[in-house]
């Protein structure tokens, strides 16, 4: 028989059972309800979510249909609208552009009255107006201080440079060598062409002050009206900086000081209502027919010339001892008080131990392109060398290497003036043939110690 231990254990587990059963049966119905509510839910979310994205639907199709205006951009639209706004700014700094090229030449086409009005405003700073007798006496100084050598012509005749002859394809626009010695044409691309001639404006400038025998100790200041205002070139010489009228000639033909070229054609006599027209007699008294000055430093687009009467100017400026010695010097030290400014020599070539330059000049400004000028020595012969119109930054100094190296692998001999082959009276049938008046040759004044 069984304890009665056993048999409340039997009893205790039935009884457990039992409960299980009826709490199992009672549980049933509420984990069913609460199943249903669960899905219940999710069913309304799905739904909810099914009629946002259906409303979504409907207004992006009704903004579609609006004008673009008014709808929400997107992204392809905001790109699309980036892209237009860069079109019209693009469009809108051409324009400025356009405006400016304008403006500057409206600005050229009014040098001439600039000029005159900073005449006349140096000459009211000084109480008194130009002299017409000084001026009457500038028209004339250049051909008044000279004299003419019937030896020292240069035989250019018209055929000579409307025959263009370019064996090198130089990269400048004109160019003219001009064997000195026997006045033969060696080589000549359109050097009868009007160009823009930049500083070489400044070989004039510098002849016209010799010219008048000023004091080359006389000291000079630079002021206001010495500041471009045509194109802001930059200037170590500040306004209040003083120096003799020989320094400043220096500077202008060595290292091209526009300040120091404007500041001397201010100190002339009757200043640059006097200076501008010594300038074009004197070119005229060379035989230079086809060129122009407006101004004294060669900023000024409208300061033009050709090749041919390049080669003219440069023959002539050889009189003149100081043009030979300021322009082909190396480097400068200016004592401007407080400080020494040092100034080096524009043309690279007077570094060059191969070159035996007698003269020089540089110039550049955009409508010139850059420029060169200059009367040395191959085999014993001088040669003029005009080089005009390069657009590269190295280009002008280029061509007179390629030009030396032609010459002395050529020889003079073996070189022909281009007219020889082509008739003149074909070329140019109402001209006569004949030789160019060229050269006048500076009286030494006392005072230079030239």
């Amino acid at each position: 028989m069984r304890s009665p231990f056993f048999h409340s254990l039997f009893r205790l587990q039935g009884l457990l059972l039992v409960s299980v059963i009826l709490v199992s049966l009672c549980g049933t119905p509420v984990f069913a309800a609460v199943n249903q509510e669960i899905k219940r839910e999710v069913a309304q979310q799905q739904t909810v979510k099914k009629q946002t994205t259906k409303q979504l639907k409907e207004a992006r199709q009704r903004q579609s249909k609006k004008p673009i205006a008014s709808a929400r951009p997107t992204k392809k639209l905001a790109s699309k609208s980036v892209a237009k706004q860069k079109m019209v700014r693009a469009v809108a700094r051409q324009r400025v552009t356009q405006r400016r090229v304008v403006a500057k030449s409206r600005v050229n086409l009014r040098v001439e009255a600039t000029l005159v009005a900073k005449t006349k405003k140096s000459n009211l700073a000084g109480s008194h107006r130009p002299d017409p007798q000084a001026l009457k006496t500038a028209l004339v100084s250049g051909a008044a201080s000279s004299v003419v050598r019937a030896t020292d012509k240069l035989q250019v005749s018209a055929a000579s440079t409307a025959a263009n002859d370019d064996p090198l394809s130089l990269r400048s626009g004109s160019a003219l060598v001009v064997d000195e010695g026997t006045g033969r044409i060696l080589l000549s691309k359109n050097a009868d062409t009007a160009r823009p001639i930049a500083s070489l404006t400044k070989l004039m400038t510098a002849a016209v002050i010799l010219d008048a025998h000023q004091p080359m100790d006389q000291v000079i200041e630079i002021t206001d009206a010495d500041i471009d205002t045509l194109k802001w070139s930059a200037s170590r010489l500040r306004p209040g900086t003083k120096l003799t009228r020989e320094e400043l000639l220096r500077l202008a033909l060595m290292s091209s000081e526009n300040r120091a070229a404007h500041a001397l054609a201010r100190n002339y006599p009757g200043g640059l209502a006097a200076f501008i027209p010594a300038m074009n007699a004197k070119a005229r008294a060379l035989g230079m027919n086809a060129t122009r000055y407006v101004e004294p430093t060669g900023l000024s687009p409208q300061n033009e010339s050709t090749a041919h009467d390049l080669a003219l100017l440069v023959k002539a400026a050889y009189h003149y001892p100081l043009i030979r010695d300021f322009s082909t010097h190396p480097e400068s030290e200016v004592d401007i008080g407080p400080r020494t400014l040092q100034f080096r020599n524009t043309d690279h070539l007077v570094f060059n131990r191969g070159w035996d330059i007698l003269l020089q000049k540089t110039g550049y400004i955009n409508e010139a392109g850059h420029c060169l000028v200059l009367q040395t020595k191959f085999e014993g012969r001088r040669v003029i060398v005009v080089l005009l119109d390069a657009w590269g930054k190295y280009s002008h100094f280029g061509d007179a290497q390629r030009i030396r190296t032609w010459l002395e692998a050529r020889g003079f001999d073996a070189l022909h003036d281009p007219a020889s082959s082509v008739s003149e009276a074909s070329v140019h049938p109402s001209v006569e043939s004949g030789f160019v008046r060229t050269a006048l040759v500076e009286k030494a004044p006392a005072a230079v110690g030239e």
